[in-house]
């Protein structure tokens, strides 16, 4: 079982909600037709097949809070997801044909880990509160990550953060897809391989070699960087999946379309589950370059977290599935 006990209710493994920060700049409007030009979708795709999976967990490593019980069988449809994350630069493509602007940039602010923030001191706004690794940074957005003394000049194969769920959902309406469910989402990531802990198997990330982009060394003062990273690798780093799937655990978390209801396995439909029908936070699944066994094991097939859909931070993306 997890010591997790710093992750509570609405965090990604420490990912503060935005309401957590001092608010500055105005609330952004999301109107429907505020999204247009022509889908230049360029991130790979992977064919997941039509099939019968056992969701939830069956390592023992659930954390109470997130309602990865009970086990339940669940039929899906075949269905065409992203290989990757979304990357920077299919993101720009996106913000290039249609000039939006993400909430971050809206708000003026987002989330930043405290040793990966990149601004003069002035931007930095403090600690979030509960987690005081977490501070909310001025200038601080996708094109910017560590804030206004970054950039993603080279950064353009790692996945896109500092995306708001409504930003994946405005993505998804430019290039004619959505964000997966929660279901589609795991029965992705586990490539075939039913009931295991993790998409390759049950061993452990650092057997035989590291094969997911985690925390190494003492959370949260010191990351040894055994796996290579201290924050975003590579999309396509490490193994894929049986189904061509990378990354689906560690690395970065991935919105997905559902909202957020622990108790909602009890009464799941059996075939392709959307989630509740309301909630005030949405599913993340996959976990983080920040998960470590010691503060939160939620780089698991099964794990779920969640965030409001406002919410930004540095080690939030997603990846599509066809509509």
């Amino acid at each position: 079982m997890s010591t997790d006990a710093g992750c509570g209710d609405g965090c990604a493994c420490g990912a503060p909600e935005r309401s957590q920060f001092v608010q500055i700049g105005a609330r952004p409007s999301l109107a429907p037709d505020a999204v247009s030009g022509t889908s230049l979708h360029s991130v790979e795709q992977a064919l997941v097949p039509a099939g019968e999976f056992v969701m939830g967990d069956s390592s023992g490593d659930r954390n109470a809070a997130d309602g990865e019980v009970p086990q339940h069988r669940v039929t899906l449809d075949a269905y065409s997801i992203d290989a990757t994350s979304v990357t920077n630069a299919a993101f720009e493509n996106f913000v290039r044909a249609t000039g939006y602007r993400t909430e971050a940039e809206t708000f003026g602010y987002s989330a930043v880990f405290h040793l990966a923030v990149q601004a003069p001191a002035g931007d930095v706004m403090g600690p979030a509160s509960g987690t005081p690794w977490w501070f909310g940074v001025r200038g601080a957005d996708w094109r910017r990550p560590g804030g206004r003394d970054s950039s993603i000049d080279g950064l353009e194969d790692h996945p896109v953060v500092h995306v708001s769920w409504n930003d994946a959902v405005a993505y998804c309406a430019w290039a004619g897809r959505r964000l997966p469910t929660e279901a589609e989402w795991e029965y992705a990531s586990r490539g075939g391989i039913d009931q295991a802990k993790y998409p390759w198997g049950d061993d452990e990330v650092d057997a035989g070699g590291w094969r997911a982009n985690i925390w190494q060394g003492e959370f949260p003062r010191v990351n040894t960087q055994e796996d290579g990273f201290l924050t975003t690798a590579p999309v396509r780093t490490f193994e894929p999946n049986g189904y061509g799937l990378w990354q689906t655990v560690g690395n970065v978390w991935e919105w997905c379309q559902d909202w957020m209801d622990p108790a909602y396995y009890a009464r799941s439909p059996a075939e392709s589950p959307a989630g509740p029908e309301t909630g005030s936070v949405r599913v993340l699944r996959g976990g983080s370059y920040l998960c470590h066994i010691s503060y939160c094991n939620r780089y698991r097939n099964s794990a779920r977290s969640r965030n409001t859909p406002d919410s930004s931070m540095g080690n939030a993306g997603f990846r599509t599935v066809a509509a």
